[in-house]
């Protein structure tokens, strides 16, 4: 494996982000503490506790998680289509460097800045409500497991994506409703029972339920459902990257 050719691309995507601090980690970590100012002020002080914890420590774990999905995608995705567009993909095409080695790079770099994006707001929200976290490890486990699960899809956005309109479609008229229909600021069993039935179609119910769990220790379904399906995610994505790649489908267009 090129490990030269993964830190190249790996280094360059990251450098991007740190010469626009402000819109690339500044933006999403006020957006989401607004986020949670509000609806813990607002609905916090008419709900006392939700599964034995405070409104404002249960909406933590669903606040990250909506960040996390939302800025997986967008950075993998503007990580490969400004290629794309600048016409600069044909020198990494021509270059001795593998799909893997590319897509290593450009998802490596696009999770990094999610996983980076969610630990600050992680020691944001504790600056507003005391927060125990039940599981580190497995914490960090959904935490990176998420990001590149995202990160893949978000790759392949990128990659079908023919203009800025299509390139944002996806996370903003699919994904972020899943997410906020998903519990990310309620409990799916506060539900009647027909919403829940439905609920469990979002496969964002599943992360959200995971991740909660891995810091209050109750969640919403079966933690191995949600590993499950979480896995059956990144498996879909790794399977859409390897087609793309072997079809070359929209690489050189």
């Amino acid at each position: 494996m090129n490990l030269q050719a993964i830190k190249a691309i790996y280094t360059f995507e990251m450098a991007r982000t740190w010469r626009t601090p402000t819109q690339s980690i500044v933006s999403p970590v006020l957006s989401t503490s607004l986020y949670f100012v509000v609806f813990g002020a607002a609905i916090g002080s008419r709900i006392t506790e939700v599964d034995g914890v405070s409104y404002g420590a249960f909406i933590v774990p669903g606040l990250i998680m909506l960040s996390l999905l939302t800025q997986s995608i967008m950075n993998a995705s503007f990580g490969i289509y400004f290629p794309r567009f600048t016409g600069t993909i044909y020198e990494l095409l021509s270059a001795p460097v593998s799909p893997l080695e590319a897509v290593t790079g450009y998802v490596g770099a696009a999770a990094m800045k999610s996983i980076i994006i969610g630990l600050i707001i992680l020691a944001t929200a504790a600056l507003f409500v005391p927060m125990h976290i039940e599981h580190p490890v497995w914490m960090i486990v959904f935490l990176v497991l998420t990001a590149v699960t995202f990160c893949l899809f978000g790759f392949i956005i990128g990659i079908w994506a023919d203009g800025f309109e299509r390139l944002q479609m996806i996370p903003l008229l699919i994904v972020s409703p899943l997410t906020f229909l998903g519990g990310t600021f309620y409990s799916i069993h506060m539900l009647p029972p027909f919403w829940q039935t439905v609920s469990l179609f979002n496969p964002v119910v599943y992360l959200v339920s995971a991740f909660r769990w891995s810091f209050i220790g109750k969640s919403d379904v079966s933690v191995e459902v949600s590993v499950a399906i979480t896995l059956a995610m990144l498996a879909a994505n790794l399977a859409g990257v390897f087609w793309i790649f072997r079809t070359g489908y929209r690489l050189k267009t």
